[in-house]
């Protein structure tokens, strides 16, 4: 089995294998060139963002500075925006929904490590070799989601459509869809009703007019 297919299968993987610091070197060096563009070089940067991940879908855009793992590992669904500081650490596949809006500093994780300290500096097989290792466990994030600043993701986790999580949270459970989820750990507070329907809220109108679907 190919290193790289022992990340998906769920299984221990070198993440000093050659094989991977090569995929791992092409995406670093992608998002270096995606950082130094201006901000209005929209041509150059989408051509390098497309580069970078293994999808990336129609009118998504990361505002950048970047910092993604593998790139490949990682698909996007369209019309996604993420802000400021984007890091993604896709060693296991990231899943990412239409229409998702990210914070800035928003992180996803997906790799995992021994918890015995000994275990993480090495493993020991049976013909004698010596190996550091880890193993990943993949994230996937419906539609229409939406994350405030500085939310962790970590490994192994699902979000489901629609959610909203606030703000500095550290998801490390599963969160069902149409749920508002704030804190550390991240924990649902609520279902999202009709009832936080923006034409509650005329007070914010302004000089515009709003029509809302009955």
């Amino acid at each position: 089995m190919k290193e790289e297919e022992k990340i998906f299968a769920g299984k221990f993987f070198c993440p000093g294998h050659p094989d991977l610091k090569a995929i791992k070197l092409r995406c670093h060096n992608l998002c270096s060139a995606y950082n130094a563009t201006l901000e209005d070089e929209t041509e150059k940067r989408n051509a390098i963002v497309h580069q970078i991940f293994g999808d990336f879908g129609e009118g998504s855009f990361v505002q950048g500075p970047i910092q993604i793992h593998y790139g490949t590992h990682t698909h996007i669904g369209k019309s996604f925006f993420g802000n400021f500081n984007l890091t993604i650490q896709d060693d296991a596949p990231v899943t990412i929904g239409d229409r998702c809006n990210f914070g800035p500093n928003v992180t996803i994780v997906t790799p995992m490590h021994p918890i015995i300290a000994e275990e993480r500096r090495v493993l020991k097989t049976k013909d004698g070799r010596e190996i550091r290792v880890c193993y990943a466990k993949p994230v996937t994030i419906g539609n229409d989601c939406w994350f405030g600043a500085n939310v962790v993701v970590c490994p192994g986790v699902t979000i489901g459509d629609n959610c909203v999580i606030g703000a500095g949270s550290v998801v490390t459970k599963d969160i069902p869809s149409n749920s508002v989820a704030v804190g550390n750990p991240c924990r649902v507070q609520r279902t999202i009703t009709e009832a936080d329907s923006m034409k509650y809220h005329p007070e914010r109108f302004g000089e515009d007019e709003f029509v809302f679907d009955e």
